[in-house]
């Protein structure tokens, strides 16, 4: 009876004494493992919330632009699409009027409207003149029509083009090896010509266009009007 009141005895007090040399380094193992991973996740999540602060309040100016753009894409601005979150716009090479490179960055601080264009793409010559129109109507100090030319041969249509549907508002740019096409193309910004895109003052793409529009028409005015402010 001794014997067996022994074992008994013996056995709970080896269990768990044999239990805690088992599973203690184990259990505290975890411990530190999920106190590693809880700091791990809170670092995760901290950069996470700054970097999503970083994109999605990258461009808070032209988030506000294009909140109040946005509503006014109907009718013959319908194809405009407008971005619920603006990033920075792709950047191009291409040359002013003076033949200097410039680059989108040059333009921070104005509002433009940057339009890649051809002498061979039959839409892009029809809406010329309302481009020509918009900038007339609105250019200044705010904001600018830039409208690209990327023809790569026969140079000398360009201007001459220009000159006979009688454009007097559009400073001439131009992109003679079609870099600009190529790049954002490349970034899934462009499929064809014309291509336009609507730039904030802080460099963001607040909208794109691929097509031809009525760039002089009321809509179109009062899409410009509401990105400036006015």
């Amino acid at each position: 009876m001794s014997d067996n009141d022994s074992s008994q005895t013996e056995s709970p007090g080896r269990g768990p004494v044999a239990g805690n040399r088992k599973f203690g380094p184990l259990i505290i193992g975890v411990i530190v493992v999920a106190a590693a991973l809880a700091i791990l996740y809170g670092i995760r999540a901290s950069d996470g919330k700054k970097e999503g602060t970083k994109t999605t309040g990258a461009c808070p100016a032209s988030a506000k632009v294009a909140a109040k753009v946005a509503p006014l894409t109907n009718d013959k601005m319908a194809a405009l699409a407008v971005s619920k979150s603006p990033q920075a716009a792709v950047g191009f090479p291409f040359d002013g009027p003076d033949g200097k490179q410039l680059a989108l960055k040059d333009f921070h601080g104005k509002t433009v409207l940057v339009n890649l264009w051809a002498t061979w793409c039959v839409p892009c010559r029809a809406e010329m003149p309302e481009l020509d129109e918009l900038q007339g109507a609105f250019g200044g100090d705010k904001f600018e029509v830039v409208a690209v030319n990327i023809d790569t041969a026969r140079l000398e249509r360009r201007q001459r083009f220009l000159k006979q549907i009688g454009v007097k508002h559009l400073k001439f740019y131009s992109d003679k090896e079609a870099k600009s096409f190529q790049i954002l193309k490349r970034a899934g910004k462009v499929f064809g010509l014309p291509a336009t895109f609507l730039i904030g003052p802080d460099g963001c793409e607040i909208g794109r266009m691929n097509g031809a529009a009525a760039w002089a028409s009321e809509q179109a005015k009062n899409l410009i009007k509401a990105a400036l402010g006015k």
